[in-house]
């Protein structure tokens, strides 16, 4: 993960992951993801909170992989980095948000457990490597994009 633009959140998960489809085939998910932080006041000597909103972006098969487990309420990690997004709205209005585009999710064990399951690798152009859930169809699979840096190569395992 570069280090001039990376940040690791935990915090729990405000509505469930959306799996959605690019035009190209290109599964991606985003849910949100409340971060509390917690601190005593010198002065009153009352503890305080705050709340801050991030709303969270995964690609390829952690986007589907992101789906099937997890759910709203669930207590996740999150390494990745920030994204700055501008569109326009029909109205004409501008618009921009920062996303936190992740590069590893992961379940919080501190009050938890969990129980990891191994996913197959396949190989490019072999589909899918889960269906994506329920009785979704996903369209074939774009053609295999280069690897961006930070991951495994197909006769690589993870872990």
């Amino acid at each position: 993960m570069p280090t001039d633009n990376s940040v690791i959140l935990v915090g729990n998960i405000t509505r469930d992951p959306e799996l959605r489809f690019t035009n190209t085939g290109q599964p991606t998910a985003s849910f949100g993801l409340a971060v509390n932080r917690r601190w005593q006041n010198r002065q009153t000597q009352e503890w305080e909170e705050a709340t801050s909103f991030f709303d969270v972006v995964c690609w390829r098969e952690m986007a589907e992989n992101v789906s099937e487990t997890l759910t709203r309420g669930a207590r996740v990690m999150v390494a990745g980095r920030l994204e700055q997004r501008s569109w326009e709205t029909q109205e004409g209005d501008k618009r921009s948000k920062v996303e936190v585009v992740a590069d590893e999710i992961g379940p919080s064990l501190r009050w938890a457990t969990a129980q990891i399951t191994k996913n197959e690798r396949k190989g490019p152009g072999e589909g899918p490597t889960r269906g994506g859930g329920g009785n979704r169809q996903a369209p074939a699979p774009p053609p295999a994009a280069p690897d961006t840096g930070g991951g495994y190569g197909f006769d690589e395992e993870p872990f």
